[in-house]
């Protein structure tokens, strides 16, 4: 696999540090703000008005300046303004928390959450023995509150980030639940996030994979060679509730799946396209299906659309999310990172799907309960995984 990019508007307030009084480095970040805006005199505006801002409140503020607070504030300020729901600064700590979510591993209550459309975080699934679960949360649960913060209030991302915390500390949520507001107190711990589960359903080989992180190629390699010693021959892939994650991870996951090929490419904001991934002529030969379903989204599509463009694998359940644009990550020089769409990244076929999500090849629904359920219903009340059942054992007549 050729490998030229990664996954994951610079801070222009950082050009005035010397009126806020600290001194960091910010050549890089500068120069990307620069290419967003156009115009200098639109650039020298900000800077203006930003500096005159600080020498007022300097000059008349009635209490001490936290100088920390204060750039963090400002930094966050400015990824706010740039109307992106993907687009957020964070501070040193919250960017070592990143980085180890990445990486696998995370201090946290063992769940995968979404953002709701109500605003509130949504959890999918509640981790099997985790602190979530032993505290009696629940898949379909709302999240309103974190601590005292209100989850409208300070933002999907941010109180994403105030459930991780020090190992051994508690955390309060505030939870909606069957029109019942609960309060449920959870302890933080460290944890290998697992996003690699499989097992064998009759002939077939069953893998569900919760996210792309780091760890998933290497997991979910060995899950498909253990099925295969199993004597399984066909493979469901289950990407119902996955968020997406790492696009270096469903790359080489695609990759060991997919012929000789482009994997991904992506769109810039010129409209110039590139091939990001490309696969290597070893694959694996065998019948494939892909469940999927609203909550399949941004990496998880990559990998549902990668397949069936390949016509690997056809799709089952319900029309994904249609999250198609890619978000960079860029560190800062004080430790601390901003992050925001940069491209739009596409299948292999180069359709986009932003916005408008994959269409399955078999329409499925679930009652909402039984959505709600998920990771809770038997292979007999599960209608989706059925069909992909039934599908996989047609391929394999077919064959």
């Amino acid at each position: 696999m050729n490998k030229k990019i990664s996954l994951g508007a610079a801070i222009c307030f950082m050009a005035i540090a010397a009126a806020i009084t600290f001194t960091i480095t910010m050549t890089y970040a500068k120069n990307i703000f620069n290419t967003k805006i156009a115009n200098v005199d639109e650039r020298a505006q900000v800077y203006e008005k930003i500096s005159e801002i600080d020498q007022i409140v300097r000059n008349n503020y009635l209490n001490d300046i936290d100088e920390d607070e204060l750039i963090n504030a400002i930094a966050d300020g400015y990824m706010k303004g740039l109307e992106d729901d993907y687009a957020y600064y964070m501070d040193q700590e919250e960017y070592n928390e990143y980085k180890m979510d990445n990486a696998g591993e995370l201090i946290g209550i063992g769940v995968t959450v979404t953002l709701d459309e109500s605003g509130y975080i949504r959890i999918l699934e509640v981790n099997e023995g985790s602190p979530a679960e032993q505290a009696g949360l629940q898949a379909g649960d709302l999240i309103t509150k974190v601590g005292d913060a209100d989850v409208l209030t300070v933002g999907y991302q941010e109180a994403t980030g105030l459930i991780r915390g020090e190992e051994g500390t508690k955390v309060t949520l505030t939870i909606h639940r069957d029109q019942e507001e609960l309060t449920v107190e959870v302890t933080r711990k460290l944890m290998d996030t697992v996003t690699v589960t499989y097992r064998m359903i009759g002939e077939n080989g069953y893998i569900k994979i919760s996210k792309f992180d780091s760890n998933t190629p290497r997991d979910f390699k060995a899950a498909v060679e253990d099925l295969q010693a199993q004597g399984a021959t066909g493979l469901i892939f289950d990407v119902r509730n996955n968020p997406g994650g790492l696009l270096d991870s469903v790359a080489e996951v695609l990759d060991y799946l997919l012929p000789e090929g482009d994997i991904v490419s992506s769109t810039d904001s010129k409209g110039d396209t590139e091939v990001l991934y490309t696969s290597d002529a070893d694959f694996v030969d065998m019948p494939m299906v892909v469940i999927c379903n609203g909550e399949t989204a941004s990496a998880a599509e990559l990998f549902s659309a990668g397949l069936r463009d390949y016509q690997k694998a056809e799709l089952v359940g319900v029309n994904t999310f249609g999250k198609g644009i890619m978000q960079t990550s860029y560190s800062l020089a004080d430790g601390s990172a901003i992050n925001f769409t940069t491209h739009y990244y596409n299948p292999p076929s180069g359709v986009n799907f932003h916005g408008v999500g994959l269409k399955p090849d078999y329409e499925v629904q679930l009652t909402d309960e039984q959505a709600l359920r998920l990771g809770e219903l038997s292979d007999e009340e599960d209608a989706q995984l059925q069909k992909a059942i039934s599908v996989l054992d047609s391929q394999k007549s077919a064959s």
